[in-house]
């Protein structure tokens, strides 16, 4: 009897972290659409990105202080990445913990790449998150060399020609996004209980799909246009 009980809040508390892995993934989510229609705004002009890039830390004011709003987001932000990553460690430590050597290279052999490469490429995503702090946000590093106080010339500087290296890292990193966002999607469809027939299951990796593509393509479209001189 006290094992069924132990079974059964370990079976609870397991769903509790796919339920928390699969929400604070789907507020990403919706960060990274909002953030990649912020970056779209290249293609408007420097006038309007620069005004866009303003817009942001004044939103709220005067009820709230000069980008407050932006300081809400990001704690939010990070509150979601604290409970996304501790919930994936925990997750994988019982993943591990109960599964054979045998069964785990069964199951990988009919798994996707995009399942496969779920946690190296989460990590993978958290290392580049970092560097893209430094090099817009926290430190701004111009790899160019020159002025970090326009957010325009920044953005284009840093996916210059003359170093075209950074664009590939760039490159490398929304692929692995778009893995993630493939299986993702898959599975927080599969969590909040949207994948119980043949024909729901399918529509949920149809959209993994086109949210990966979506989202990894329009943020690639940016590097990708100052490297063949579409944005100067």
């Amino acid at each position: 009897m006290a094992t069924l009980v132990t079974g059964s809040k370990s079976t609870r508390s397991t769903i509790a972290l796919k339920m928390l892995m699969a929400v604070s993934g789907l507020i990403f989510i919706g960060f990274l659409v909002a953030h990649m229609y912020g970056n779209l705004k290249v293609f408007a002009g420097e006038e309007a990105f620069i005004e866009y890039a303003h817009h942001l830390r004044t939103i709220g004011e005067p009820m709230l202080p000069h980008a407050g709003l932006l300081w809400v987001l990001r704690v939010g932000l990070i509150a979601a990445l604290v409970v996304h990553v501790a919930s994936a460690i925990a997750l994988t430590r019982r993943a591990h913990s109960a599964r054979s050597t045998k069964y785990v290279v069964k199951k990988n052999k009919g798994s996707s790449i995009s399942s496969r490469t779920m946690r190296w490429g989460g990590l993978a995503l958290f290392l580049f998150l970092i560097w893209h702090l430094l090099n817009f946000t926290i430190g701004k590093v111009n790899p160019t060399g020159g002025s970090t106080d326009n957010a325009y010339t920044l953005l284009v500087d840093t996916f210059s020609p003359e170093v075209w290296y950074v664009s590939v890292v760039y490159f490398l990193a929304l692929i692995a996004l778009g893995f993630h966002l493939h299986h993702g999607v898959w599975s927080a469809c599969q969590t909040l209980g949207f994948t119980n027939s043949a024909r729901s299951r399918a529509r949920a990796k149809d959209a993994g799909l086109v949210v990966a593509v979506v989202i990894a393509g329009g943020f690639a479209l940016v590097p990708l246009s100052v490297l063949v001189g579409i944005v100067k």
